[in-house]
């Protein structure tokens, strides 16, 4: 397998773990809003140049990487507790895992199609679903069973567009529709006149 992908995917993923710490834009985003959703473009690069599987390793290497960020998180003691609570680690992990599938499942079906098509579709159906996921099961009261002793009722705290967290996943998705279309650029400078694999 590739190495420079699957470093580059556990850059991101590192990166980004560490990002989530830092609070942005009055708190309605996190600097890991911003250098999470190039995992899509890792994903899909390596999914034009070296297949399904390689792209499906590389993934399975992000979620090692992102499983022992989480880990260390919840040993590491912060102002308000845990840095990284047991409901945070496992939203993220089923985020990133489904989402990275899924995004795989798509971009292979419309690898035909015109060169742009792909990797944009399937960036962004992937973070529709991590972003859903993620927001819904780190913060929604409705999941509070998840891990009762994680008190998350401040992102129920009542906004214009509903609850807190409602509106930071909204800002978050638009961050990662906005990452999705750069991404086309580096994208195509990456893969332009590259064998298109299908394996």
């Amino acid at each position: 397998m590739p190495l420079i992908p699957l470093a580059a995917m556990a850059f991101i993923v590192v990166a980004s773990n560490v990002g989530v710490q830092f609070l942005v834009a009055d708190g309605w985003l996190t600097w890991g809003a911003f250098t999470y959703p190039l995992a899509f473009l890792v994903t899909d690069v390596t999914n034009r140049l070296y297949g399904a599987r390689t792209a499906r390793k590389v993934v399975l290497g992000g979620f090692a990487a992102g499983l022992v960020c989480s880990l260390i998180g919840t040993q590491i003691e912060g102002a308000f507790g845990p840095l990284v609570t047991w409901r945070i680690a496992l939203a993220s992990a089923v985020a990133f895992l489904a989402a990275q599938m899924i995004d795989l499942a798509v971009f292979s079906r419309l690898r035909a199609r015109p060169w742009w098509r792909a990797p944009l579709v399937s960036s962004l159906i992937g973070s529709v679903v991590d972003t859903a996921l993620f927001f819904t099961l780190a913060f929604s009261a409705a999941l509070v069973w998840i891990e009762p002793g994680n008190d998350v009722s401040w992102a129920g705290e009542a906004t214009a567009i509903g609850p807190l967290w409602v509106g930071m996943a909204l800002a978050d998705w638009g961050v990662k529709i906005l990452v999705a279309m750069l991404a086309l650029v580096p994208f195509r400078m990456l893969t332009r006149g590259k064998t298109q694999s299908v394996v």
